[in-house]
């Protein structure tokens, strides 16, 4: 029997392939909203005012401002600004803690993929040339620090927990006797989807899902496990839906936050 050896096409240089779909448009759609969202999110760290909105009775917190360990709102934890605090660097509450959900969302498995391709073109799509002829993977560095993943993990664990009491304040409301009543506004349900949005990309990590069953050779000895396992396989399935959705919500709740803390936007009741 006669064989033919076909060699496969090569594709040389920046952007080269053989490929007729418009496969620049997901990396260019990733770059644009990455990009939207942390030029947002610096200009808002760097605001230091109107995070949060108490008017009308409400207890709203911007969710790029909690936990807010010091600072001037009644949501701080240990006061006003610190007398250690660098003399030099604008002075914002968001900047002592917004490390640790950045620093999850920077080395999550799913944006590394993405931010991959549409920010260091490696490689810009599949079967697309690159602007690169090696290959480095993340054994070295900058790139092996993306294996601490693992332990931002725990710290957003620790924020979904503030989170949720954040939405769960953000229920009640002052009233004119000095005491509290339960009611619902649009802000209420604002930080309540933040927190529920947060939660779904949270607890569908890569990292969880092996916390809870990637050390077992055989999980159907382990009811709890397996069925903990399957819901957090669940939420990984999609991942990344999870990931783009509560990217959004959560600068639409700063923004939510911010507009009703400038007046533009009217706190509009819905039970109470």
């Amino acid at each position: 029997m006669t064989r033919t050896d076909v060699p496969l096409p090569q594709h040389q240089g920046f952007g080269a392939t053989s490929r007729r779909d418009a496969w620049w448009a997901q990396p260019l759609l990733v770059f644009l909203g990455l990009s939207a969202f942390v030029v947002y999110s610096t200009w808002a760290a760097f605001q230091g005012v109107e995070y949060h909105f108490s008017g009308r009775g409400a207890n709203y917190l911007s969710p790029f401002y909690s936990p807010e360990l010091f600072g001037d709102s009644p949501h701080a934890w240990f006061g006003p600004k610190p007398t250690w605090y660098p003399t030099w660097l604008p002075w914002s509450p968001a900047l002592l803690i917004l490390w640790a959900p950045a620093g999850f969302r920077f080395t999550c498995y799913y944006y590394r993929g993405a931010y991959y391709k549409a920010f260091w073109a490696d490689p810009p799509n599949c079967a697309v040339g690159e602007p690169r002829s090696g290959y480095r993977g993340e054994h070295t560095f900058p790139l092996i620090l993306q294996n601490i993943h693992r332990y931002f993990f725990y710290l957003a664990l620790l924020f979904i927990v503030i989170l949720s009491y954040d939405a769960w304040r953000g229920f009640w409301f002052a009233d004119a006797d000095g005491g509290e009543r339960l009611g619902v506004r649009l802000g209420s349900i604002v930080l309540l989807v933040n927190v529920i949005l947060l939660s779904g990309y949270t607890l569908g990590c890569h990292s969880l899902r092996h916390l809870v069953g990637g050390g077992l050779d055989r999980l159907s000895g382990r009811p709890v496990r397996k069925k903990t396992y399957d819901c957090v396989s669940c939420l990984n399935r999609g991942h990344m839906r999870w990931a783009w959705a509560s990217l959004f919500w959560v600068g639409f709740t700063d923004f939510y936050v911010r507009m009703c803390a400038k007046g533009v936007f009217t706190d509009v009741s819905i039970i109470g």
